[in-house]
């Protein structure tokens, strides 16, 4: 068998060059303007197909410098074979190797390729995932809130007040709480306040007495304005999505709540009343300004306190 011409030769290895990179650049642009806009796509394309020319030319040029010239084989004359070396004379069969480049450029361009990819990657997941994520977990902190005069709250009257979170931020804020004047205790005044979250899974209850629009009060409080509107003759709460009922403490006595209802804490300043957080509450031993209350931090809705249940949740939720 004869040999063929270069089967002795070191085989050319393609020349360096920064083609493939920016190909991978290009692909990359292309992958990021899905998500952000079709003109960075099409210039992700334009810049795929210019190094794709680029590196597909240079390839063929150098394949096309070491093909033989035509003609060329048939000029050369045929070897004739030699006879064979016996087995005890002679070097190995196998020429030694020819050495090889410290740091291939396969090598370089796979971890420039990856590496790009993953400063790309980077750039596109970190702020989606910051925007999903964080926003739970920053401003979390509640402020209090002024809900008008004790005047305007007589003793022993149940009353819906409706105030803002955050008045700059509109409607989306807006919440309801039930609050009544138990009169002085200690030479204090002493208030219950409610939340109208249910302790089931988080709708708003109702009041089940009387409600007087037409006696609802606008007062200005904090910059802006505060609805309070009185209720004759509240017999407890109801929440109208799964039946869940409270005594007028906020006690659960039907339903599918787990526990009672969670109140405010309160302070009184200047002669008006200021709701501050929430805390959740088992149940409450006794009545108004009597009321004998074990707080709990504030928990969702669903989730036991107080019993052996409470340690099937030991992580709460940002509130």
């Amino acid at each position: 068998m004869e040999p063929h011409s270069g089967d002795n030769e070191t085989p050319e290895l393609p020349r360096p060059t920064i083609w493939p990179v920016g190909f991978a650049i290009g692909i990359a642009c292309m992958l990021v303007g899905i998500v952000v806009s079709w003109p960075a796509v099409a210039v992700g394309g334009a810049i795929a197909i210019l190094f794709g020319f680029l590196w597909a030319r240079d390839v063929m040029a150098g394949r096309r410098a070491t093909l033989p010239p035509a003609g060329a084989a048939a000029a050369v004359a045929p070897a004739r074979p030699a006879p064979p070396i016996p087995a005890h004379r002679g070097e190995a069969a196998m020429p030694k190797s020819a050495p090889g480049e410290r740091f291939p450029r396969s090598r370089f361009l796979e971890a420039s390729t990856l590496g790009l990819g993953a400063v790309i990657g980077g750039a596109v997941t970190v702020p989606a995932l910051g925007f999903a994520i964080l926003p739970p977990f920053l401003h979390q902190g509640s402020k209090d809130i002024d809900v008008g005069p004790i005047s305007d709250y007589p003793e022993g009257q149940w009353m819906i007040v409706h105030y803002f979170l955050d008045p700059k931020e509109g409607e989306v804020t807006r919440r309801v709480a039930y609050i009544r004047y138990n009169g002085q205790l200690d030479n204090e005044p002493s208030f219950t306040i409610i939340s109208n979250r249910c302790a089931h899974l988080g709708c708003p209850v109702q009041p089940n007495g009387l409600a007087q629009p037409t006696k609802t009060k606008d007062v200005k409080a904090g910059g802006t304005i505060v609805q309070l509107t009185p209720v004759q003759g509240l017999s407890g709460f109801g929440c109208p999505c799964h039946g869940g009922a409270y005594d007028t403490e906020g006690n659960r006595t039907a339903g599918p709540p787990v526990r009672g209802l969670d109140r405010y804490r309160f302070s009184i300043r200047s002669g008006r009343l200021f709701l501050g957080g929430r805390y959740s509450v088992k149940t409450v031993v006794d009545t108004g300004a009597n009321a004998k209350i074990k707080q709990y931090p504030l928990t969702q809705p669903g989730d036991h306190i107080g019993d052996w249940e409470a340690w099937l949740y030991p992580v709460q939720a940002p509130h």
